[in-house]
């Protein structure tokens, strides 16, 4: 018994110093985004300082000279987030149904020909990806953001995982009620996903407001400029000041880390309830 609870006691350790570890970054952002410039000169501040309003104001509505606003970048960045999460469910959730419950010729080799996607680096195909947007000429919009990236493997798995759960007695009485293809699946199978549906939610939208290779490419002003790309542009303006504004860029990252967090607590209870649905 003492055994067992040394044990509990060294994970419970374990696990608060690696919490502490992760959240060492964001307390120093923090930090800096309560203070004025002149006081992050020589030695950094330990406590917080009567800043934050200021500046989080000033990051959010003023910006930088030759960048946009952070609030500008940051819906830039809820438009492309907000429709790649959209478009991977469309375009991942008939995949996964069909495959599961549909059966034609090649169906297992549709299917691992979508999951073999997964062993190619995303970065290889940006290159490609973008020769046909310019083709097309869907470049410095949000179609040339959000198309490219709605093709998702990911998504597609984790659905077929869910449905291949279902009991095939829940299709069949679905058929004799008289029950078509398409109201199985709004009317059935998608009110009994909610949990996986949120879990995948999540996660694809912190992946497209994450986005920073492919918006750079695709992006050429400041129009379309999402809140991760545009950071970089806003070190380089912070260190052209006489006294470096390290403070609204820290503001400013504050800023951008704020909304996939709130969707991560909002959404807590159904993405934890959704990723075990699918493991077990």
């Amino acid at each position: 018994m003492r055994t067992v609870t040394i044990r509990h006691s060294a994970r419970h350790v374990l696990l608060i110093l690696l919490a502490a570890i992760f959240a060492i970054p964001i307390y120093v952002a923090f930090v800096a985004a309560t203070h004025a410039p002149r006081d992050l000169l020589g030695s950094f501040p330990v406590v917080p300082g009567n800043q934050l309003g200021h500046n989080l104001y000033h990051a959010l509505v003023g910006g930088f000279p030759n960048t946009s606003p952070v609030g500008v970048m940051m819906l830039n960045s809820l438009v492309m987030a907000l429709g790649i999460t959209i478009g991977k469910l469309v375009v991942s959730i008939p995949s996964a149904y069909a495959v599961v419950f549909f059966r034609f010729p090649g169906r297992m080799v549709a299917f691992w020909a979508i999951f073999v996607t997964l062993l190619l680096p995303v970065q290889v195909r940006f290159f490609p990806t973008y020769e046909v947007a310019a083709q097309v000429g869907v470049l410095n919009s949000f179609q040339g953001l959000i198309i490219p990236l709605i093709a998702s493997a990911t998504a597609t798995f984790l659905f077929r995982q869910f449905f291949m759960t279902m009991p095939t007695e829940l299709a069949d009485a679905a058929r004799i009620d008289g029950a078509g293809p398409m109201t199985f699946l709004w009317k059935i199978l998608l009110p009994l996903s909610r949990p996986n549906l949120a879990a995948i939610s999540v996660i694809e939208f912190i992946y497209g407001w994450n986005q920073y290779l492919w918006p750079l490419l695709a992006t050429s002003g400041s129009r379309h400029q999402t809140v991760v790309v545009g950071m970089q542009s806003m070190i380089s303006a912070a260190t052209e000041f006489s006294v470096p504004q390290w403070n609204l860029v820290m503001a400013a990252a504050l800023l951008a880390m704020a909304p996939p967090v709130i969707v991560m607590l909002i959404m807590q209870r159904w993405f934890i309830k959704g990723i075990t649905a699918g493991i077990n």
